[in-house]
C-alpha cells in the first residue's frame, strides 16, 4: 500500500485545520465536562432527596438522556430548541449545551452510586455530633463520593470525549470535521483517518494524565486514611 501522509503534512492549511479542530474538540469536552459535573452534583443529590417531585424529575431527566443517542440530543438542541424558544446560537454553543446535558446524566448516575457507597455509620456519627444535613452532605458525603467515583468519572469523561465527533454533523469545525474536509480534498481516506486516530489517542492520553494528576492532588487525603 502506498501511504502518502506527506499530502497532509506538507499543507499548512491542513495542519492548521487539524490543530484548530483538535483544540475545539478538547475545549468543548473540557467545558462540557466541568459544566456537566456541576449539573450532575445537583441531579444526583436530587435523586436521593426526600422530595418526591424533585427526585422524580431528576430521575426522568437522567433516564431520558442515558437512553437516547447523543446524535438525537444534538439535533434537538441545535434545531429543535431554537424553533421552540425562538433563539439562535452559534453551532459550537449548541454542541456545548448538548454535550453538557449528556455528560451531566452519566456523571449524575455515577455520583449517586458514590453517595450510596458512603457508610451509613459515618452519617449517623455526624448527626450525633449535631451537624446539620447540609454540612454532612458537603463535609462528609460529597468528598467521599467524589473520591471513590473519580476513576469512573474519568473513564466516562474520556469515553464521552471520543464520541464528540458527532458534533461535526451540525457543522461544528471539530477534529472529525477537519478530517472529513481534508479527505474530500486529498482522497487519502486511510491516511486521514489514521492521523485522526493518532490525534484522538493523544488527546485521550492527555486527559487521562490530567485526571490522574488531579486525583493525586485533590484526593491525597484518601491515602492517609
Amino acid at each position: 500500500m502506498d501511504l502518502r501522509f506527506f499530502e497532509i503534512t506538507r499543507s499548512p492549511e491542513y495542519l492548521w485545520l487539524l490543530t484548530e479542530g483538535a483544540m475545539l474538540s478538547a475545549g468543548l469536552t473540557f467545558l462540557a465536562g466541568i459544566l456537566g459535573f456541576i449539573l450532575a452534583l445537583g441531579l444526583s443529590a436530587s435523586r436521593l432527596a426526600k422530595l418526591p417531585v424533585l427526585s422524580q424529575i431528576s430521575t426522568a431527566y437522567v433516564e431520558f438522556i442515558r437512553n437516547t443517542p447523543l446524535l438525537v440530543q444534538l439535533f434537538f438542541v441545535a434545531f429543535g430548541l431554537p424553533l421552540l424558544l425562538g433563539y439562535q446560537w452559534p453551532f459550537w454553543a449548541h454542541a456545548l449545551l448538548a454535550l453538557t446535558l449528556n455528560f451531566s446524566a452519566y456523571f449524575a448516575e455515577i455520583l449517586r452510586a458514590g453517595y450510596l457507597g458512603v457508610g451509613q455509620g459515618q452519617i449517623e456519627a455526624a448527626r450525633a455530633l449535631g451537624l446539620k444535613p447540609v454540612t454532612i452532605f458537603f463535609k462528609v458525603t460529597l468528598p467521599q463520593a467524589i473520591a471513590t467515583t473519580f476513576p469512573s468519572l474519568s473513564s466516562q469523561f474520556i469515553f464521552l470525549f471520543l464520541t464528540t465527533g458527532v458534533v461535526s454533523e451540525i457543522g461544528v469545525n471539530d477534529l472529525t470535521q477537519a478530517g472529513l474536509f481534508i479527505d474530500s480534498r486529498t482522497f487519502r481516506s486511510f491516511e486521514v483517518f489514521i492521523t485522526l486516530t493518532a490525534i484522538y489517542i493523544g488527546l485521550s492520553l492527555m486527559f487521562k494524565s490530567l485526571m490522574a494528576a488531579t486525583a493525586r492532588y485533590a484526593f491525597a487525603w484518601t491515602d492517609a486514611r
